[in-house]
């Protein structure tokens, strides 16, 4: 299971990483194609390998979602930062603010049975806009880089949603 995260904003040396984090260099290098082969593909495999401790390392939570491939029903996973509301979990689908919602989103969407650090949960998007307005101060107050990833997504139109993960 995940340990359990407070969307709080971060201080000292987290801080000062978050801010390099949020930087148009670091956010425009994060979007780009050698990042997202190398980064967040080679995680999920390094995450199970090490049992999750690979997380330890990160300047915040992060863990492995699993979904239900819908080309060909095997196991898709990628790792995600997320924050707890109450026994909920929040994940930001950003994918650094691209055009496009991450192919996750779209599994968890259509089989919303989902696994998180090895844990079952229900998932679904917020769509009640006073929680979404709620859950998007607690996402960029506890990660500052989601508030330039959402301006980014609305310059090519894209509304990046939020997803709700419920415990089974």
């Amino acid at each position: 299971m995940i340990p359990h995260v407070e969307p709080v904003e971060p201080t000292g040396p987290r801080r000062l990483i978050m801010r390099l984090l949020s930087n148009p260099v670091m956010t425009a290098a994060e979007r780009s194609l050698p990042f997202r082969l190398l980064v967040w593909r080679l995680t999920p495999p390094l995450m199970r390998l090490t049992g999750g401790r690979l997380a330890a390392l990160l300047p915040f939570p992060a863990a492995v979602l699993e979904t239900r491939d819908l080309r060909n029903g095997r196991p898709h996973r990628r790792v995600v930062i997320y924050f707890n509301d109450g026994a909920a979990v929040i994940v930001v689908p950003s994918r650094a603010g691209g055009p496009r919602d991450p192919f996750w989103l779209e599994n968890a969407v259509v089989e919303p049975a989902v696994r998180l650090g090895g844990g079952a949960y229900r998932a679904a998007v917020v769509a009640d806009k006073a929680e979404q307005a709620r859950l998007w101060k607690l996402a960029e107050r506890f990660y500052p880089p989601n508030a330039s990833y959402r301006a980014h997504a609305a310059r090519s139109g894209r509304k990046i949603p939020l997803l709700k993960l419920h415990p089974r």
